[in-house]
């Protein structure tokens, strides 16, 4: 069956998939690469690459080899090792099995999307994944391949979907019901995320620190509220690119996580200075605040905040109002601004 899956890998995601079965071929010079890296590193350059790679793979390969060695090693040069022997094939194998993050920019070469028959392949023994990012497989990932890895992973504690545009609804429902300890999310323009599907993950992943809803258009106040109602340490939101969410959601979301260190509103025009005192007044960790094309939040509301030596991204009108004058007539008086 092994032989079957690595020629089908190879027919539909070749070259890529070269690297991820036995069948493949590895980078140029990889062979003698590994054979230079284990006479130096195993055997001082005094035996033969053979007895050093034998001794290697002496060593216990889930005690050591896996957690101390291949887990440093990036995820495309650890692929290329199956064509050194079988034994290494079958060592491999067993790190895809047991490994705990997955990142396809890893896999794929630059600027490359990492083939869907190769995806399929790396994960479908996994089931103890604490991390996945998959946020370059947006030209082909639905919920067909992304469910299957959802569902057999209870352990998952951050996952990128950022640009998944070809999911639906039911992979965020999928995500809240398998992973309960998730603590890192991110759904940037994933516009197929509705209420309901929000709801979903707001009432089954309470240890939520961090969640990304970037231009995740069909949401308004009411999902927020919902969302900040029963996430209480959230850490870090965006609901930045939503011209539905205003005042409404951004106070509930102050009163009802009072960890927030991180907000940004970039582009949610409903917002007005209300929201920002009620943020100002509820959230005392709060480090950084973008409002950014928020043209109803004025200095009156954001000075509380500078004050305390909150990261902002507008800058004090005083000296938004010396770079114009400088760009009409190329020159500005200089002012103390720290005075």
């Amino acid at each position: 069956m092994a032989a079957v899956a690595a020629a089908t890998c190879k027919r539909r995601a070749a070259p890529f998939a070269r690297d991820v079965t036995s069948a493949t071929a590895a980078e140029p010079k990889s062979e003698s690469w590994q054979r230079r890296r284990l006479r130096m590193e195993l055997v001082g350059g005094r035996r033969d690459p053979d007895v050093a790679r034998k001794q290697f793979l002496d060593l216990p390969w889930e005690d050591v080899l896996i957690p101390h060695i291949l887990s440093f090693l990036p995820l495309r040069q650890l692929l290329s090792l199956q064509r050194v022997s079988k034994a290494f094939q079958s060592l491999i194998q067993l790190y895809l099995t047991n490994m705990h993050c997955f990142d396809s920019s890893q896999v794929s070469e630059v600027g490359a999307h990492i083939p869907k028959a190769a995806f399929c392949i790396l994960l479908k023994d996994n089931e103890v994944l604490q991390q996945l990012s998959v946020q370059n497989c947006s030209d082909w990932l639905s919920d067909k391949e992304l469910l299957p890895i959802i569902g057999q992973n209870h352990h998952l504690q951050r996952i990128d979907l950022s640009g998944c545009a070809q999911l639906s609804r039911h992979a965020l429902v999928a995500i809240s019901l398998s992973c309960p300890n998730l603590r890192r999310l991110s759904l940037a323009h994933c516009e197929w995320v509705d209420s309901l599907s929000l709801r979903s993950l707001a009432d089954h992943c309470k240890e939520l620190e961090s969640l990304d809803l970037t231009a995740c258009r069909q949401l308004k106040d009411e999902a927020i509220c919902y969302l900040a109602q029963r996430c209480h340490k959230l850490k870090s939101l965006s609901l930045a690119v939503n011209a539905n969410v205003g005042d409404v959601a951004v106070e509930e979301v102050a009163k009802a996580c009072p960890e927030l260190e991180h907000l940004d509103l970039t582009g949610c025009l409903r917002v007005k200075n209300n929201g920002i005192r009620t943020v100002a007044e509820y959230c005392p960790k709060l480090r950084a605040l973008k409002v950014k094309h928020c043209h109803d939040v004025v200095e009156s509301s954001l000075s509380i905040l500078r004050n305390r030596g909150v990261e902002l991204d507008v800058e004090f009108p005083l000296q938004r109002a010396l770079v114009h004058l400088q760009d009409v007539v190329g020159f500005a008086p200089f002012i103390n601004l720290q005075i």
